[in-house]
């Protein structure tokens, strides 16, 4: 099959597990994560109707930005852990970072943002599986805690809402617990009315799980195998 077919029946299955959930489709954001992909592919998902992709690495997308800067509708987001001495060329090359983890990675955006006259969005990425290979704040820790009081300084970041990448497990259902509670999390923050965060959107599922993550509330689902095919080997 090709993107563009690949694209119209995720579509279709999202379209699905949101009538499952009682949803409007229209809620939820598909994000083409390209990472490892030529800019070719991604031209190809722009044409079908695409405008919303993820990159896990600052220094692969810099290799394709500028071959892909006449799709100016399109929005870059940057999916993968950023190391802080990325953070600058990271600010200047995307419109989003989805994977917050720090109050130090909060500051050094802002800044750089200041800098280049932009205002950044971002999403706080919580690790719920507590993974030490994996990026993410924990759920309840302080390092949460101090991202969300130390929004209002930040002039240049506007806080979206969550993200999580949850242990892999064969069946999508063992995902569920962990979209639930990322849910969870979100409403509890939201009561607490907390000036500059936002809380539209839970990124969260991807190619084999984002039907149940449409089922437990996300509002953006990561899909790149099922959009571009499986990825090379290492």
């Amino acid at each position: 099959m090709s993107i563009a077919e690949n694209i119209a029946q995720v579509r279709e299955r999202i379209a699905a597990a949101a009538r499952r959930a009682g949803r409007n489709a229209d809620e939820i954001t598909l994000m083409g994560v390209s990472k490892t992909f030529p800019v070719e592919s991604i031209r190809e998902a722009y044409a079908a109707g695409l405008r919303v992709f993820g990159e896990n690495r600052v220094q692969e997308f810099a290799g394709k930005a500028d071959a892909l800067h006449d799709l100016p509708d399109a929005e870059w987001h940057l999916i993968g852990h950023l190391q802080t001495n990325k953070a600058a060329k990271a600010t200047e090359l995307f419109d989003a970072v989805d994977s917050v983890d720090s109050m130090r990675m909060a500051e050094k955006l802002n800044a750089f943002a200041e800098s280049a006259g932009k205002t950044l969005s971002v999403l706080i990425e919580v690790n719920l599986g507590g993974e030490t290979a994996k990026s993410g704040v924990g759920p309840g820790s302080d390092e949460l805690e101090q991202i969300l009081q130390g929004a209002p300084r930040w002039s240049h970041l506007t806080i979206q809402g969550l993200m999580t990448v949850p242990p892999y497990t064969e069946d999508p259902e063992g995902a569920r617990k962990y979209f639930r509670h990322l849910r969870q999390i979100r409403d509890g923050i939201a009561a607490r009315g907390l000036p500059h965060v936002g809380l539209n959107v839970l990124s969260m599922g991807m190619s084999h799980d984002f039907e149940v993550a449409i089922e437990e509330g996300a509002t953006w689902v990561r899909v790149g195998t099922a959009i571009f095919g499986e990825r090379a080997k290492a």
